[in-house]
C-alpha cells in the first residue's frame, strides 16, 4: 500500500503543470525593480535565463536559473505582501543608490532588509525636499509611477514673485516646455510674505524638474518646494525632516486595494504577525535613520580610538612622567 501511495503522489508531481509567469512582471514582482527597469535590463542583455540571454514577454518556470549580471537571483512564484516606508526628505540628499560625487543619499539611510530591495516611487531632485516613499513591490512602484495611471501628485510652492490670472489659466491650459506640453491639473494662492508667495499645485506626472520649469517659463523662479502628497498617501506632520515611518500592514493594505492590485491573504497575515512579534506598540513612529557610515571613515574611527588610547597609556607610564 505504502508503494501505490508513493507512485500515485509522483505521478500528481507530474502531472500537475509548472508554474509560468512573464519573466519581466516576476522580476518586478520579487522586488528588483519597476516593470519598466526591468524591460530596459532585458533588452540590455543583462537578464539570462538558463544561460541563454532573456526575451521580452518571455514565459519562465519556477525551476528555470534565472541571473543578472552574472548573479543568481532567487524570483517569487506567490504574491508577496510588499512593504511600505515614507521619508521626510531634506534638501541637500538624492535619490540613488550610489553617487560619484560622494553626496548624501537616501538608500545610505534606508533599514536594511533580508532577500528584498527598496524601491523608490517616483524622484526628488537635490534641491526639493518632502514626501518619499518607498516599497518592495516593482508592480506597486509601477502602478504609482506609470503615467498612464495619472496619480495625482501635490506640492507646496514657494515663488519670488507673484501668478497673474493670465497665468494661473496658461498653467492649467498647458505650457509648451522643451520636452513638450506640461500643466497643473490644480493651481491654488496660499499666501506669503514680502516678494515671496506660496502657491499649492497638483499635477499627474512626474517628468524632470516639471514644477520647477512651469513657473521658470514666466521667469518666475522657485526658492523652496516640498512634495506633500502622491496618490493616497500623504506626508504626516509628525515625520519631520530627515525621518522615516514604516506603514502598517493595514494600511497599505487600503493602499492596494485602492489602487486594485492582488495580493495574498496569507502573505498578508504573515507580515502582520512579523510586525506584532517584532513591536511590542500597535502603532509604528516615525524615528530619524542612522546614517550608514563608509568603511573607510569606521576605519579612520577605529585608528583615531586607538591612537587616543595609545597617547593615555604613555602619559601614566612612570618612564613618561619622570621625563616630563
Amino acid at each position: 500500500m505504502r508503494l501505490q501511495t508513493q507512485k500515485s503522489s509522483k505521478d500528481l508531481k507530474l502531472i500537475i503543470p509548472p508554474k509560468t509567469q512573464r519573466l519581466h512582471k516576476l522580476l518586478a514582482q520579487s522586488g528588483i525593480g519597476s516593470r519598466r527597469e526591468m524591460e530596459k535590463y532585458i533588452e540590455a542583455g543583462r537578464v539570462h535565463v538558463n544561460g541563454s540571454p532573456a526575451t521580452l514577454g518571455q514565459l519562465i518556470h519556477d525551476l528555470d536559473i534565472i541571473k543578472i549580471d552574472g548573479k543568481i537571483v532567487h524570483l517569487f512564484f506567490d504574491l508577496r505582501f510588499p512593504k511600505m516606508l515614507i521619508y521626510h526628505k531634506p534638501e541637500g540628499e538624492i535619490v540613488s543608490v550610489s553617487d560619484p560625487q560622494k553626496r548624501a543619499t537616501v538608500f545610505s539611510k534606508l533599514p536594511r532588509i533580508k532577500n528584498e530591495k527598496w524601491i523608490s516611487i517616483g524622484r526628488l531632485d537635490i534641491n526639493t525636499s518632502g514626501l518619499l516613499i518607498f516599497t518592495t513591490s516593482g508592480d506597486l512602484a509601477n502602478r504609482l509611477m506609470h503615467p498612464k495611471f495619472e496619480i495625482e501628485r501635490e506640492y507646496a510652492v514657494r515663488i519670488f514673485g507673484e501668478l497673474t490670472e493670465d497665468q494661473i489659466l496658461k498653467l492649467k491650459s498647458g505650457v509648451k516646455l522643451e520636452d513638450g506640453f506640461a500643466k497643473f491639473d490644480d493651481i491654488r494662492y496660499q499666501g506669503g510674505e514680502s516678494a515671496n508667495r506660496w502657491y499649492q499645485v497638483i499635477l499627474m506626472e512626474g517628468r524632470n524638474r516639471e514644477v520647477r520649469r512651469l513657473f521658470e517659463h514666466f521667469n518666475l523662479p522657485v526658492s523652496r518646494l516640498i512634495r506633500t502628497r502622491f496618490g493616497p498617501i500623504s506626508l504626516p506632520s509628525r515625520v519631520k525632516r530627515g525621518m522615516m515611518l514604516e506603514l502598517e500592514v493595514k494600511e497599505v493594505e487600503k493602499i492596494l486595494k485602492w489602487l486594485d492590485i492582488p495580493f495574498s491573504i496569507v502573505s498578508r497575515n504573515e507580515s502582520l504577525n512579523k510586525v506584532k512579534a517584532r513591536k511590542k506598540h500597535a502603532h509604528p513612529s516615525p524615528y530619524a535613520p542612522k546614517l550608514k557610515l563608509d568603511h573607510k571613515i569606521k576605519l579612520d574611527k577605529k585608528i583615531k580610538k586607538i591612537g587616543r588610547k595609545l597617547i593615555k597609556r604613555r602619559i601614566r607610564s612612570d618612564s613618561d612622567i619622570k621625563k616630563t
